[in-house]
């Protein structure tokens, strides 16, 4: 699945060949094969863009789409249309990307666009801007100054907070998104390459389900290909963020200040406790708790209580917290040390 017409705009279609010229890479196969949209290896289809530095980090070898990867990669990939051979797929993909697909932009004078579908029923703040293609359901209502981007579509009696800004996003029925938090953002993806940083465009979006809770200034960005998503009556407390790719479970509770990075599982009913740091691609197994501070290294068995920074079983933590003050009683400093408190 390519990047979702109700979000992006196509520019092309674009030839291999054009593409190879943009990017300074070389085409293996036929030059004429039309790209007109962008995906994940795994999801593309014809006429689809994608890069791959490895056949193995996606699972499978793609069937299908235009690929831009390494001169290794190009006899492995003969089933594709082309491969559009280059020394930094992730670079030359963020250089291509852009010209073939672009977020879809809000123009023109009026804040409520006229091809903006608000429900009777709903209620609409002062000084709102709503894009092209909207969607404000029956009995929801939008605080005022908010920013509801262009196919953004806003479920049954929900309520945006003043000053929130929302793209790239579906948003089930009966949320509440709270003052300031900002829905849809590009995630943090970059690519290096000559000493230069790129930045990754981000072609996905943002699910969230019914009945979820987002607190005041909660950032949630949408994802690279593949979206993010907030599960059913999930609950996040002000200011904290959700990275790209993430997957949070139904139930889930985290308090203020969490920090989920990008691709990170959590799963259902999982509690977080104040300003809890997850390192990317980890999973959170179901019914886990971690405790307030935690930095969660490694992926978190189900059900498991963990605590401390690394992050680990709560017992052992413990049994090194008492350790320490045993170790500290039995050693006291020595007067006039700079030890000594």
């Amino acid at each position: 699945m390519g990047a979702d017409a109700r979000f992006y705009e196509r520019l092309g279609p674009l030839t291999a060949a054009e593409i190879a010229d943009a990017i300074d890479g070389r085409v293996a196969g036929d030059g004429d094969a039309p790209v007109d949209n962008v995906a994940a290896p795994a999801s593309a289809e014809a006429r689809d863009l994608f890069f791959l530095t490895t056949i193995e980090e996606d699972g499978r070898a793609p069937s299908a789409g235009v690929a831009i990867g390494p001169a290794d990669l190009a006899a492995r990939l003969d089933g594709l249309a082309a491969v559009i051979v280059h020394d930094s797929p992730k670079t030359a993909f963020a250089k291509a990307a852009p010209l073939i697909v672009r977020p879809r932009r809000h123009l023109g004078d009026a804040l409520i666009h006229p091809d903006a579908r608000i429900a009777d029923g709903a209620d609409v703040g002062p000084g709102c801007a709503i894009g092209p293609d909207a969607e404000i359901a029956e009995g929801a209502w939008i605080g005022p100054g908010a920013v509801i981007g262009p196919g953004v579509t806003v479920g049954r009696g929900t309520r945006i907070g003043a000053r929130a800004v929302l793209g790239f996003c579906l948003i089930g029925e009966g949320c509440e998104i709270s003052a300031g938090a900002v829905i849809g953002e590009s995630g943090f993806g970059l690519a290096q390459a000559d000493g230069a940083l790129f930045t990754l465009p981000h072609m996905g979006r943002v699910i969230i389900e019914d009945d979820v809770t987002l607190g005041a200034n909660v950032t949630v960005d949408r994802g690279m290909f593949i979206d993010t998503v907030l599960r059913r009556s999930c609950r996040i407390d002000n200011l904290s963020h959700i990275a790209h790719n993430v997957e949070v479970g139904e139930h889930a509770v985290m308090a203020a200040f969490a920090g989920v990075s990008g691709s990170v599982t959590v799963g259902r009913g999982v509690q977080f406790g104040g300003r809890v740091g997850v390192a990317d691609h980890l999973s959170i197994g179901e019914n886990a708790r971690l405790a307030a501070d935690a930095a969660i290294m490694r992926d978190v068995p189900a059900g498991e209580t963990w605590a401390g920074s690394p992050g680990q079983p709560i017992s052992r933590f413990m049994r090194e917290v008492a350790w320490i003050r045993r170790e500290s009683a039995r050693r006291p400093a020595k007067r006039g040390s700079k030890d000594e408190t």
